[in-house]
């Protein structure tokens, strides 16, 4: 479904537009879904979604967070999605049946197309008298066209209390000798886009708080690259190749928990605008070796081998070496209980299954 169609596109600007929008499970019409900023009880939230990949569930999580936790703070909730997202697959599939009263906007954000400026982005957001107290950005990643656009509409928007980006953990980096976990103090890639995204941000003034999150897996993602690879060797009866030892640390959290941490940001707004940057993780933390008997458990495989790559990463999914994050600040500052889902849980309950489902030859494999 693609709900914003061009009619004519010149070269430097666009000569006509439409728009319509979709309220999930509500009125079609966007005068009845009007966002104010006259009433503390009448917050509303915008937030931006990529077309998937490693971050692509987490806009239907914190949708789904909002309405069930926050509801007596944020009353409308507007997604605006990529439109080059694949609406036959989650978790886009899912916007339909399970966000009821949300309103989901697809535009596109994905394009880096130069002449997307902030007046383009704010006819397309609805117009002047359209704007948000908070932005939960999922898409951003550098400063320029689209993404620099939604930035400068937000620096007009006068009752924007809160920008949330979700940038990344991998721009660190890291002595080898730690400290683990890398604390938010620890030194950054500079040239990374979301470094710079996040100073940009900070240059128009607006109230930045910035999650770093590592690696994120959900029953409705639509990347599952991390744990496949583990299974791909014990399902074939293979030792999984690991470098170094295996004994290295890795953060993987669960979507629910990474949308209840963004969201924890609304119990304590000025301490979150304080602090400014959180790491975004699981306090569950696992080695490269626990994970692959998770795995092998998880897929009633009683004896799982190992085999080291040494210093080489090859395939691996995650770093050869310790490069790792705990929600330290987050629970300390944000008040974050830290995270209700279990890997081991997640692995044995539904990921196992899925996997079979996406590789519906393995049990020839397996027998």
């Amino acid at each position: 479904m693609k709900v914003w169609a061009f009619l004519a596109l010149q070269a430097t600007s666009v000569a006509a537009f439409t728009t319509t929008s979709h309220i999930v499970g509500g009125a079609s019409s966007r005068q009845q879904h009007q966002r104010s900023s006259t009433s503390s009880l009448d917050a509303s939230a915008l937030i931006i979604q990529n077309k998937g990949g490693g971050h692509g569930e987490l806009g239907y999580q914190l949708a789904k967070v909002l309405q069930e936790n926050y509801k007596d703070k944020i009353t409308n909730i507007t997604i605006l999605q990529d439109e080059d997202c694949d609406m036959e697959k989650e978790p886009f599939k899912s916007y339909g049946v399970d966000l009821e009263g949300v309103e989901v906007n697809y535009l596109p954000i994905g394009t880096g197309a130069d002449w997307i400026d902030m007046h383009f982005m704010q006819n397309m957001l609805g117009g002047k008298r359209f704007s948000f107290e908070y932005v939960f950005d999922n898409a951003s990643k550098k400063p320029v066209a689209e993404y620099k656009a939604l930035v400068d509409c937000a620096a007009e928007w006068e009752n924007l209390k809160m920008y949330c980006y979700v940038s990344s953990a991998g721009m660190y980096t890291p002595d080898a000798d730690g400290p683990f976990p890398m604390p938010e103090t620890t030194a950054v890639k500079e040239s990374s886009g979301q470094y710079q995204f996040e100073q940009y941000v900070l240059e128009k003034k607006l109230p930045l708080v910035s999650f770093r999150p590592q690696y994120i897996y959900g029953e409705k993602a639509n990347k599952f690259d991390y744990l496949d690879y583990y299974f791909e060797y014990i399902l074939k009866d293979a030792p999984v190749p690991i470098p170094g030892d295996g004994s290295q640390i890795v953060s993987l959290t669960n979507s629910k928990d990474v949308a209840c941490l963004l969201a924890s940001v609304l119990d304590k707004e000025e301490e979150a605008i304080a602090q400014r940057y959180f790491n975004c993780g699981t306090d569950q933390l696992v080695s490269y070796k626990e994970v692959a008997e998770l795995c092998a458990k998880a897929a009633s495989v009683s004896n799982v081998q190992i085999e080291s790559t040494g210093d080489e990463k090859g395939d691996f999914p995650f770093r050869a070496t310790n490069f790792y994050v705990a929600p330290d600040m987050a629970k300390e500052k944000l008040g974050w209980e830290g995270a209700k889902n279990k890997l081991e849980d997640d692995l044995s309950s539904w990921y196992y299954k899925g996997y079979k489902e996406r590789k519906p030859f393995i049990d020839a494999v397996v027998e």
